[in-house]
């Protein structure tokens, strides 16, 4: 008799990764009352360790690692994209992989994607692919400047792409991308970045949180405000187009799929993360249920749970430039003193600058008196005066 595709608590689920996505959808498990394995190539102790059951530390080809992982679960996930192919591969012989290997290559890889999102007539920059020098430039004349040059294979948080303005050698370009292959982007001017988080069930059902509208410093994101100030419609398009890209892929799980709202108020899918996201961090406390506890009961092949927003909310990233010393937190008072606003540490040991370190949300009334305190708290942080 076929087994059922349904995994209930008591069960063991397997994550792929130690970090604080790892870590939160950990919880979600937990507190369902699920196990949890986790494998990770991160010392004992990575933030999605310090909640599971199990973790597992050794290289990702590591045969006696996978073998112990593979005995504990009973249905694997992955909380970042950035995976071998092979080792999902290898993984799915034996136990369900969830999103599967397909969804998680063609996203990985910037090409890949590039090509998914015209193949499947979704709205998308106009793109060429580059293999050199004399393609990037002949690419350049073609889409003119501004443009953007990204690496083909794993890049997230700006990192590996550049901006070309016009009078740029090539050459040089070329030689600082460092990369075999490159995906030369036309130049989107856009109004606002929005992003739709979303789950698709094992049966195909699909479930969408309400549009987020993001900022970002420095390439990584800054801050999300949920909903997003933008017109009904447009959060339906956004919603609808990114159910069309979940079943594309066949996609089990939570994924982000992030947009350019432009100047004409049109779409531009910018990327798509087959994962939980940073911009959904907010539905901890904002929603009837969260982007994690979603992943969960996807992968499980459970029902998708109430994906509806009961409280205007922002969300803060909390980086490790806040911190003034790699080992030395900041003074979490004001935040803790708000009544309103939640503070999540990732358990992560030491501070870097540009490192994601947690983050805290704060709900309001209104949209506007939630996006004001945050800021406040934010600059408060930061001991910067707020204007």
């Amino acid at each position: 008799m076929k087994p059922s595709p349904i995994l209930l608590p008591g069960r063991t689920l397997g994550i792929l990764g130690g970090g604080q996505l790892g870590r939160m959808t950990a919880r979600e498990a937990k507190r369902a009352g699920y196990r949890v394995a986790v494998y990770t190539n991160e010392p004992h102790g990575s933030p999605a360790g310090q909640i599971a059951d199990l973790e597992v530390n050794a290289a990702y080809f590591d045969d006696e690692a996978r073998e112990l992982f593979l005995r504990e679960v009973d249905v694997i996930t992955m909380e970042f994209e950035n995976l071998p192919g092979d080792l999902l591969a290898s993984f799915e012989t034996t136990k369900p992989v969830r999103p599967g290997r397909v969804a998680l290559e063609t996203c990985q890889n910037r090409e890949k994607e590039k090509l998914f999102l015209r193949k499947s007539g979704v709205p998308h920059a106009d793109f060429r692919v580059v293999k050199n020098a004399e393609e990037l430039a002949a690419a350049i004349a073609e889409l003119g400047t501004p443009c953007v040059l990204k690496t083909a294979d794993f890049g997230y948080d700006g990192k590996g792409q550049q901006k070309l303005t016009g009078g740029e050698d090539p050459v040089v370009v070329w030689k600082k991308l460092a990369a075999p292959r490159g995906v030369l982007e036309q130049w989107v001017t856009f109004e606002k970045e929005i992003s739709i988080v979303a789950a698709r069930a094992l049966d195909g059902s699909f479930a969408a949180f309400p549009a987020c509208e993001n900022e970002h410093f420095r390439h990584i994101l800054d801050l999300t405000i949920s909903p997003a100030r933008i017109a009904p419609g447009i959060t339906a398009e956004a919603t609808a187009i990114a159910g069309k890209i979940a079943s594309a892929l066949d996609y089990t799980g939570t994924l982000a799929v992030e947009f350019f709202l432009t100047n004409e108020g049109t779409l531009t899918v910018n990327e798509i993360a087959p994962r939980p996201h940073n911009s959904g961090h907010h539905t901890l406390d904002s929603c009837c249920s969260n982007q994690f506890e979603q992943q969960l009961r996807a992968v499980s092949g459970l029902p998708l749970a109430d994906p509806r927003q009961h409280s205007p909310a922002v969300m803060v990233n909390l980086l490790g430039d806040l911190w003034p010393a790699p080992d030395q937190a900041p003074d979490w008072t004001p935040v803790l003193r708000h009544p309103r606003a939640r503070l999540h540490l990732y358990g992560k040991r030491r501070a870097i600058p540009g490192r994601k370190m947690g983050h805290f949300t704060v709900l309001g009334d209104t949209i506007a008196q939630a996006l004001a305190d945050a800021r406040q708290l934010q600059a408060a942080l930061r001991a910067v005066p707020v204007d």
